[in-house]
């Protein structure tokens, strides 16, 4: 276009005045007709190459969200515990969206500056090499002031980064709390808090902010001088007959040409800063190795033996030795009963059996064969576990107790069958949705008793081999705790663990092991345990006393 322009120019000013005005109006009206026409096919390439580009960054985007969920889905119990929900939630949001936005307008506005610099300044030299060279000297300053200006939004753009992941993990623990909140009277405190949070990212922000407020007038300055550079010079070279004026307009033209690709370099250069900086917190997770890793596909089937063999476990993050030469044998048809003090290791007894952590030292043996070379995803279909910490989602009844299967299609007679074993059953038909009732996050419209009933169903709907009970019956009334164990004691082929701090949920069990400081302090059955007269016999008589 800055071709025709300036040709149109120079056969204007050296019209022939012995032509007629309708042969200017015809080349007008023809020039016309060909800047439009340049216009269309111009649009028609730049919808085709931001079609391309950013259609391309959003299927990446997908594929890198895809690919963190599932690393998220991979690592293992301990790297939550050293990680924030707020945290994790920025880094597949934020974070990606950031990569995404380089992916897309970065690389596509960086095309268009290298192929433009290439086409136009090729033609700047054809025309007349010693303006150009003059002309763009502008350029190597603007470079510079990006190399500089890029190494300050990096360091910036992080800052930024890791205060909005502070801000998002507290506003989700906040939100997780707000009961305890409103409970304790801390609402003041909290705003507060939160406020400080948010001064510290506006803080960074702002920063940010300025540092691109500077940048982008610098560039434009720098085009302006070069804008200036080529009238004023290109007048002098018109003098001397070395230029027309119609190649006055192209460099003009020209210069234009380069004004947003130059200048979009610092926005470029500011998404590629950011971009580094998300990829790089990205890349602590994906880069992350999983502490159990299950390469196992053959066939397994549980039979109910069970065996811990000298097994100690270390938490890495505190270097407590949480279990310490711990043996015990479950043998088929048997069931165990764990008690002990708060903090003697019963959960992460299941943590480990469940291999949600690796032992630190000893053997953990199912079926005779070593846990690490069992195929976990199998053990796993086979098990029920209702954790010490109730999570339902927020969803129907119905569909909270059939996430413990992979068939959706369950009967409603299965789902209610579940719910009377757990005696909830009575309790949701009284909702008037009944099993179709919506329950809120965490399943707050519910009771504790109700929650822990319904999470029991929901292990007990997969019709497992071997359930785990850990402190499951802590909201419960001794007489529905006595209801559902009962209906337990039915399922025969079924092996059963179960974690309490109640003598009454563990009397009936084949073996009991009473935990101490990680190691067995006492091991029988009820009966053996009470003859004994040690801490469980003691904890026995002020549990009976306290009813």
């Amino acid at each position: 276009m800055p071709e025709f322009f300036g040709d149109f120019t120079d056969e204007l000013l050296n019209w022939d005045n012995s032509k007629t005005n309708n042969s200017i109006l015809e080349t007008a009206i023809k020039a016309g007709g060909i800047i439009i026409g340049l216009i269309i096919i111009s649009g028609f390439f730049l919808f085709l190459t931001r079609h391309m580009i950013i259609t391309m960054s959003r299927f990446i985007e997908y594929d890198l969200k895809n690919e963190i969920y599932r690393k998220y889905q991979n690592l293992n119990y301990s790297f939550y515990k050293k990680n924030n929900t707020g945290d994790l939630m920025n880094r597949i949001s934020e974070d990606v969206t950031k990569v995404r936005m380089y992916l897309g307008p970065g690389i596509m506005y960086s095309i268009n500056l290298i192929a433009l610099s290439i086409l136009v300044i090729k033609n700047m030299i054809n025309i007349n090499s010693t303006l150009t060279l003059i002309v763009l000297i502008p350029l190597p300053i603007m470079s510079f002031i990006i190399y500089k200006v890029t190494n300050k939004i990096g360091k910036l753009s992080l800052n930024v980064q890791k205060e909005q992941s502070d801000m998002s993990t507290f506003v989700q623990e906040s939100f997780s709390g707000i009961q305890l909140i409103k409970v304790f009277n801390k609402k003041n405190e909290i705003d507060e808090k939160f406020n400080q949070s948010t001064e510290k990212y506006k803080r960074e922000t702002m920063k940010l902010v300025l540092t691109n407020a500077l940048f982008l007038p610098t560039i434009f300055i720098l085009i302006g001088i070069s804008t200036i550079l080529c009238i004023y010079l290109g007048g002098l070279f018109h003098f001397n007959d070395k230029i027309t004026q119609g190649e006055i307009l192209k460099y003009i033209f020209y210069i234009n040409h380069l004004t947003w690709p130059f200048a979009s370099i610092g926005w470029v250069s500011s998404l590629t800063s950011r971009a580094a900086a998300s990829q790089t917190r990205i890349n602590q997770f994906l880069n992350e190795k999983a502490e159990v890793i299950d390469s196992n596909n053959k066939p397994f089937k549980f039979n109910g033996n069970i065996e811990f063999i000298d097994v100690s476990y270390t938490y890495p993050d505190s270097n407590i030795t949480i279990i310490k030469n711990l043996s015990f044998k479950i043998n088929k048809g048997e069931s165990l009963g764990i008690i002990g003090k708060t903090g003697s290791g019963k959960s992460t007894i299941i943590k480990l059996l469940m291999r949600q952590i690796e032992p630190t030292s000893g053997k953990i043996i199912i079926n005779g064969i070593n846990l690490k070379e069992i195929n976990l995803n199998k053990l796993r279909d086979q098990s029920g576990l209702v954790p010490q910490d109730t999570f339902l989602f927020s969803d129907s009844i119905k569909n909270n107790i059939l996430f413990g299967i992979k068939k959706k299609n369950s009967k409603i007679s299965d789902i209610e069958k579940v719910a009377k074993e757990t005696h909830i059953h009575h309790n949701i038909i009284e909702f008037n949705n009944k099993y179709d009732t919506v329950l809120g996050e965490r399943g707050v419209n519910l009771s504790g008793g109700q929650k822990q009933r319904i999470s029991i169903a929901r292990a007990l709907i997969r019709n497992p081999k071997l359930l785990i009970l850990d402190d499951s019956f802590s909201s419960l009334d001794t007489e529905t705790e006595e209801i559902i164990l009962s209906n337990l004691k039915k399922r025969t082929s079924t092996t059963f663990i179960i974690i309490s701090h109640r003598i009454s949920s563990l009397k009936n069990m084949s073996k009991i092991i009473s935990l101490l400081d990680g190691q067995i302090f006492e091991e029988g059955n009820h009966e053996e345990l009470i003859k004994c007269n040690g801490m469980y016999a003691d904890l026995y008589k002020k549990q009976i006393n306290k009813n």
